[in-house]
């Protein structure tokens, strides 16, 4: 029975996408109510599911000789827990986007993109094996193509769409030359299968293991949008803001996670030790400070929370790297936390652009408290949770996550603490400028709350945030996001660490702000670095423009002038003369004939007799 709600939990979401995509594209209400019906109906069955024992099915797929592949679903605390995790945010934002994209003209196409999104993401979630993983890796890439540009005609929406789905490529290149690499090394693709080869592998040297793990978690720098791929994912706040929230703040972008924490509980965390782990946390490590640090000086309000998201992911894939001391099972339950509340966060945000008539930048909102009372306390309650105020969720997994650098790499541990102190600072700034103070512009003078159909998720996911990081609670939830071994210590000096860096930023932010109606950091030519990210884009621009149009231009010039003019057309053309040569003695003149025949003859005569 179980097996069979697993394959229906997988499936419901591609039915509901082919439905729409090919009888209901142009009958918007039935294609809502489609897909809204299937992530309700998937949401029950994780719920299901997450009361049901652990098990495992699978068909075969493709066979040669010994060697079959299959499509497996593996149900454990790990996917189920994260299917709670897809199909509860995913639930709550369609239901908010009953009342954002309401009068969008092409709601069939969103919703349908919606169900597709979904039937991919629970792929990657209860994939049994690594070759699945990849096919439906690939879907979500897809899907989210066509949830970044949905609104096509704008030329920003098109090209972010497009920027996404070539930086994730690169990644995925190497994710496909590691998931082979593992192949080789284990001779299995199925996790259930890794754990005796790994054991095997301890015993030789690590330096191939540690570059196919590598290479995988090249796969997690694309989806994830780590240093140096991170680029794609501000651009992605183009797309509706529900999408946002969907893709690039609970599900998507935390599939790099998951993947690499299914690979640590499959094949064990030696796995990770040495060069290999050193290389994913740091990269996590500092992911997570650049991105803090572009996130204080950002103005659209989607965008501080973009950064934002690429700061705690960081913080995700530092804790994966940091193999002992139980940090991988730390960056998971950073993931579950962080899915509740960054989902309340861009879904507030949605809620505040909405009312403000799409107006995204906080310099010209301000008020909004005393007019949108709900969305602010919902907002401010996802704005403890970021900034990990005890006791709300993201208080827990912080600490874990600070438990275990500070044990396993001190340096990385500090790097987490300033981290810790610029995320309160730019969410400080952010609640301050666009919720207190007067109204700067018409938009946020006009700004009443939202309806219903958008405050309910926002009050769902705002109870998440403030009861999901509880032990107690998340232990019933999926053992996979409970960690008893680091029991929170009130008079532990990381806990006070931690207090203090909350305290810091916190008073940054108000001193800072509070009262003004431009940024005081703006003229700082530091802080400007910081608005510009660095210049990271237009390095990768000039790099692009050096690197692939100097080599486009090399392989054109070989084309063009030495094969296709020297080579190709050079034998064309030494053809075609040869050929007009004989078609001039074929001329059908009889004198001409006899003539070549007696010299023809002369010749043979010449060549027999006196040649010898």
């Amino acid at each position: 029975m179980l097996e069979l709600l697993a394959w229906l939990l997988l499936l419901l979401p591609l039915f509901s996408a082919a439905v729409i995509q090919l009888w209901l594209k142009e009958i918007p209400g039935p294609a809502v109510r489609m897909s809204i019906f299937s992530v309700v109906t998937t949401f029950l069955l994780t719920l299901i599911l997450l009361a049901g024992k652990d098990t495992s099915t699978a068909i075969k797929w493709a066979s040669a000789g010994s060697f079959h592949i299959e499509i497996g679903l593996l149900i454990d605390d790990l996917s189920k827990g994260m299917m709670l995790v897809v199909t509860g945010v995913g639930m709550l934002v369609h239901l908010f986007s009953l009342g954002y994209m309401k009068d969008d003209g092409a709601k069939a196409r969103y919703f349908g993109g919606l169900s597709i999104f979904m039937f991919s993401m629970t792929g990657i979630v209860l994939a049994s094996n690594f070759v699945m993983m990849f096919i439906f890796w690939e879907l979500v890439g897809f899907s989210s193509y066509l949830l970044i540009g949905h609104w096509f005609q704008k030329d920003s929406a098109a090209e972010a769409a497009k920027k996404a789905f070539l930086v994730n490529r690169i990644g995925d290149f190497g994710f496909m030359i590691g998931i082979l690499m593992l192949w080789g090394l284990f001779g299995t693709f199925a996790f259930a299968e890794m754990a005796d080869g790994a054991r095997a592998l301890s015993e030789n040297s690590n330096t191939v293991t540690g570059i196919a793990v590598l290479l995988v978690f090249c796969g997690a720098v694309g989806k994830s949008a780590q240093f140096p791929l991170h680029v794609w994912l501000p651009d992605a706040m183009e797309g509706p803001t529900p999408v946002s929230a969907l893709i690039h703040a609970a599900t998507m972008v935390a599939a790099g996670v998951y993947m690499l924490f299914r690979l640590q509980v499959s094949a064990g965390a030696l796995l990770f030790e040495g060069f290999a782990g050193t290389t994913i946390m740091w990269i996590g490590g500092i992911t997570s400070l650049l991105a803090a640090l572009m996130a204080t000086q950002q103005d659209d309000i989607k965008r501080v929370l973009a950064y934002s998201t690429l700061s705690q992911l960081g913080y995700m894939v530092m804790a994966v790297g940091l193999a002992g001391d139980h940090g991988g099972e730390a960056g998971m339950f950073h993931l579950y936390t962080h899915a509740w509340f960054k989902a309340l966060l861009f879904l507030g945000a949605g809620a505040v652009i909405y009312a403000c008539h799409h107006e995204q930048d906080i310099w010209k909102m301000g008020g909004l408290l005393g007019r949108m009372k709900k969305t602010a306390i919902t907002f401010a309650i996802g704005t403890g949770a970021l900034m990990a105020i005890c006791p709300l969720s993201g208080f827990w997994s912080k600490e874990q996550i600070l438990e275990a650098a500070h044990h396993e790499n001190p340096a990385l541990f500090w790097l987490a603490i300033v981290v810790a102190a610029l995320t309160p600072f730019y969410m400080t700034r952010l609640f301050i400028v666009a919720f207190l103070g007067q109204a700067r512009a018409h938009g946020a003078k006009e700004a009443r709350e939202v309806p219903g159909i958008m405050l309910y998720p926002l009050f769902a996911l705002a109870a998440m945030s403030i009861i999901a990081g509880f032990p107690s609670i998340a232990g019933k939830l999926s053992p996979a996001f409970h960690h008893p071994e680091h029991a929170f210590n009130p008079t532990n000096p990381i806990f006070l660490i931690s207090l203090a860096a909350l305290a810091t930023g916190l008073a940054a932010g108000v001193l800072l702000y509070r009262g003004r109606d431009s940024d005081p950091l703006a003229g700082n030519p530091v802080f400007r670095i910081f608005r510009n990210k660095f210049h990271l884009d237009e390095l990768y621009l000039v790099l692009v423009r050096f690197c692939q149009d100097t080599v486009a231009a090399v392989i054109h010039f070989f084309d063009e002038f030495l094969i296709g003019e020297l080579i190709v057309g050079g034998l064309a053309r030494s053809a075609t003369g040869l050929g007009n040569v004989f078609r001039r003695l074929q001329s059908g003149n009889l004198q001409g004939y006899a003539i070549l025949f007696g010299a023809g003859i002369i010749l043979v005569i010449y060549l027999t007799v006196f040649a010898r």
